[in-house]
């Protein structure tokens, strides 16, 4: 049968050195929360030492959006529950709520302690911590430290011969606050060591707090283990902080990317979110924003500029210099911009193009349809091979609701051509340049819509302004 492990995610504080609105856990990082990668973290070292894993989340400050994030992020697991701290009095009270909250938590053969606000943990620093405790019988808690050149505000690792503990910033004496291995303030522990000593946990200290801390005592068989790599155990309790891990996340998605084939010119200028796909062969100009569940497929080209959220991007496809892509689908071997922008409900199929100035809104373009220049395409079913011409309104919008425009195949609309919703323009149709279609077109009509062209001679002077000669000095 597989070992047990009980986590308790804390995730009650305020960030009130934030200055947000939102509780800390969900001060958004690459596209996701801070608690999401702590919770990705735990779920990939629990799968790994296939652990029967249960975790339970602490909140206290505006616990109902904590839930709802959790439980929308994550709708189909069944091994998070949620316990309430209703007043932040400490770790050990953290840790006393999560145990009264969550049903599972005593019988658990191990529980880890993780902050919400750590980020960068991994499996790798989860495993080794667990490893340390799992082998070695006689050991009933670890600590996860490091070393810092700054130590102010951590707890300090007294290490003796009879032992360690851990003294907390504002009660260490001089000589204790050089010493730089500090607390992380990740652990695990047997849970029946829990169980025997958290209740002996009194807030006798100069916080008033009641510190997890004090479960590590020189006369306990608890460890502590140092790890060499301070950033991953980084805490973000400030929009500094916050800055720092996304840079670090940041380098760490684009080296996962160039290790798949994805070039970038200057990575260091562009931002990806977490969740962001790109394929093998891809080209990636500077100052690039790609944002959400975006995917880009193999050997695509995205020059300098470009804003992407929330799209899939086919293979082979060019997306020339800034434009603006949000919510659309793109086949392969599409040509986009420059300066277009696809708005949500964009579905463009294979080899079709989209030249500059042109905004797509909700609208299905088949394959090969061409939109080059200076265009609003708007609630329209466009069928392929056809040419919009320059200048084309798809007016869809009478003021009240939206109507859709429907387009054959192998039509050619001339420049500056509006089209009147509700409407369809048939296949293999001819709209003439300057038309105002107010009727549907049948296939194979040609169709004109513009007043006779009246010519006056010599007429041009009364409209034209008299030029006033400047004198020369």
């Amino acid at each position: 049968m597989a070992d047990s492990i009980g986590i308790a995610l804390l995730a009650a504080g305020k960030g009130t050195r934030m200055k947000i609105e939102t509780a800390k856990a969900l001060a958004p990082l690459l596209g996701r929360s801070l608690m999401d990668f702590v919770i990705d973290g735990v779920s990939a070292f629990s799968e790994k030492f296939k652990l029967d894993a249960h975790i339970g989340v602490v909140i206290g400050h505006r616990r109902e959006d904590v839930q709802k994030h959790v439980l929308s992020t994550y709708p189909k697991r069944t091994d998070i529950s949620f316990a309430i701290q209703e007043q932040q009095k400490g770790t050990a009270d953290a840790l006393k709520s999560y145990f009264q909250g969550t049903s599972k938590a005593w019988k658990q053969k191990y529980t880890m302690v993780i902050c919400a606000d750590t980020p960068l943990i991994s499996e790798n620093e989860l495993s080794q911590l667990f490893e340390q405790l799992s082998q070695n019988p006689k050991l009933e808690g670890v600590a996860a430290t490091f070393k810092t050149n700054d130590p102010t505000g951590y707890g300090r690792i007294v290490r003796s011969s009879k032992g360690f503990h851990i003294t907390e910033e504002k009660d260490a004496d001089a000589e204790t606050k050089k010493i730089q291995e500090v607390n992380s303030g990740l652990y695990i522990f047997k849970t029946d060591f829990i169980k025997k000593h958290l209740e002996e946990i009194d807030n006798k200290n100069k916080s008033g707090e009641f510190y997890l801390t004090d479960l590590f005592q020189d006369e306990y068989e608890v460890k502590p283990l140092l790890f060499a790599n301070e950033m991953v155990f980084h805490g973000v309790n400030t929009l500094d902080q916050l800055e720092e891990a996304e840079l670090h996340l940041r380098k760490k998605k684009t080296k996962i990317l160039k290790n798949k084939g994805v070039r970038f010119y200057d990575a260091d200028t562009c931002y990806l979110d977490w969740q962001v796909e790109i394929g093998s062969g891809s080209v990636i100009y500077p100052n690039v924003v790609i944002q959400g569940a975006t995917v880009i497929e193999n050997d695509c080209v995205i020059e300098m500029g470009n804003t992407i959220k929330n799209s899939r991007i086919g293979r082979a496809t060019t997306i020339f210099a800034n434009s603006y892509i949000d919510g659309a689908q793109v086949a392969a071997e599409v040509n986009i911009g420059p300066f277009a922008r696809l708005r949500p409900g964009t579905e463009l199929a294979d080899k079709v193009k989209i030249g500059n100035f042109v905004e797509v809104k909700k609208s299905q373009l088949a394959k090969g349809v061409k939109v080059s220049h200076l265009s609003y395409v708007g609630d329209c079913e466009i069928g392929q091979e056809s040419n919009i011409g320059c200048g084309f309104i798809s007016c869809n919008y009478d003021g009240v609701n939206k109507h859709k425009t429907k387009i054959g195949e192998n039509t050619f609309i001339g420049s500056d051509v509006q089209a009147v919703a509700p409407i369809t323009i048939g296949s293999d149709a001819f709209i003439a340049a300057g038309s105002t279609i107010t009727s549907n077109v049948p296939d194979g009509a040609f169709a004109i819509a513009r007043t006779k062209q009246v010519t006056k001679p010599d007429l041009a002077k009364k409209f034209l302004p008299k030029k006033v000669k400047s004198s020369s000095y």
